[in-house]
């Protein structure tokens, strides 16, 4: 193994920076992977690439980028005690202190302790590089039936949604209404779909990705953005509107049209990070007995959960990647991501670089 490797950083100005530095080694409780599949997260562009915005969790602290990580053990350090050399692993991409009521609900998302929570990519190195650090307990094992894609997939944007629609509960019983089809809600209508949603109608303003979600047969209708949408949902509806919305945009006029386009004792979450939303509480909501969930990253044992299912399921996250990039093309990858024009972005390696 070399003692160098390329990895890459966002300097906030809506670049990359690749450097060279040293190939890092596992600790105690730690592995040391080689990096398969980084795919990249809307909060990465939102946050961290154009301008450094996060504070607090969100706060990017110059590390390697990359929150969306898998790979293989190349390497274990002292005191591991499930997963060994040759592995292959998705990264949970939080770390939390593992002690807190949070952590110990598997919520590492949420951890309390400001001075052991490190996100990867964010306040502890990622997985923009050519190998990486994670903590065993953050690890969850890749079956062979998903590749590294798949995988980088589950560790933010499919394990985001899937916890959000376990909170709201979606069967055949239900229409669902999407807002927002970028990669998060492309995610939405996948796992809507094996979850047995009877018919998944689609908003966003981007024609690359309202022809995306058709093409893979996520939604079976899909709406531009517009003032118009409420009565288009409800006309597609039978008059009722959907018994569940999933807001993936975090734009408010299309969270308030999730929230409308919900019928009566419908159930809405809101996946979408940042923006505002305006309603009216009686007439929007306690009239008609809905219910608002929030719903942020998910847990670890979900995480495992999902994993399960995709194979149950012979579903591939990796099916709404649209461009993969080897590690040296990563400003590439970002910019795209940036533009909007495209489903999921990932930065590969290896086998999964095709």
């Amino acid at each position: 193994m070399n003692e160098t490797m390329t990895a890459a950083y966002l300097p906030g100005n809506s670049t990359v920076e690749m450097r060279t530095v040293p190939v890092p080694t596992p600790g105690h409780g730690e592995v040391l992977l080689r990096m398969k599949a980084s795919t990249i997260c809307g909060s990465d562009i939102r946050c961290i690439y154009h301008e450094h915005l996060g504070k607090g969790p969100e706060g990017y602290q110059g590390v390697i980028a990359g929150h969306e990580p898998c790979g293989q053990i190349v390497a274990t350090g002292p005191g591991c005690r499930r997963f060994q050399f040759g592995d292959r692993v998705i990264v949970y991409h939080i770390s939390g202190c593992g002690v807190c009521n949070d952590c110990r609900r598997g919520y590492m998302i949420s951890c309390t302790n400001s001075q052991y929570r490190r996100a990867y990519g964010w306040q502890r190195d990622g997985g923009m590089a050519e190998f990486m650090i994670a903590e065993e307990k953050d690890l969850v094992a890749l079956p062979d039936q998903l590749s590294y894609a798949d995988g980088a997939q589950v560790a933010c944007g499919f394990g985001t949604v899937y916890e959000g629609l376990q909170k709201i509960g979606i069967s055949g019983d239900h229409d669902v209404l999407i807002t927002g089809l970028g990669p998060v809600g492309l995610a939405t209508g996948a796992l809507c779909r094996r979850l047995g949603a009877k018919k998944i109608i689609g908003i966003d303003i981007v024609p690359e990705r309202m022809k995306i979600a058709l093409d893979l047969g996520l939604c079976d209708h899909v709406l531009p953005s517009g003032t118009e949408n409420v009565a288009q949902v409800r006309e597609l509806t039978a008059g009722f509107g959907v018994e569940r919305a999933v807001d993936c945009s975090a734009n408010s006029a299309a969270r308030a049209t999730a929230i409308r386009a919900t019928r009566k004792w419908g159930k809405i979450v809101l996946l979408g990070e940042g923006g505002s939303v305006e309603f009216n509480p009686s007439p929007d909501i306690i009239h008609d007995q809905k219910t608002i969930y929030g719903s942020w990253v998910t847990s670890i044992w979900l995480m495992e959960e999902l994993v399960e299912r995709l194979v149950r399921w012979n579903l591939h996250p990796a099916d709404i990647i649209t461009h993969r990039f080897p590690l040296e093309r990563s400003a590439d990858a970002y910019a795209l991501m940036a533009s909007g024009k495209c489903g999921k972005v990932a930065v590969c390696q290896d086998e999964e670089l095709k």
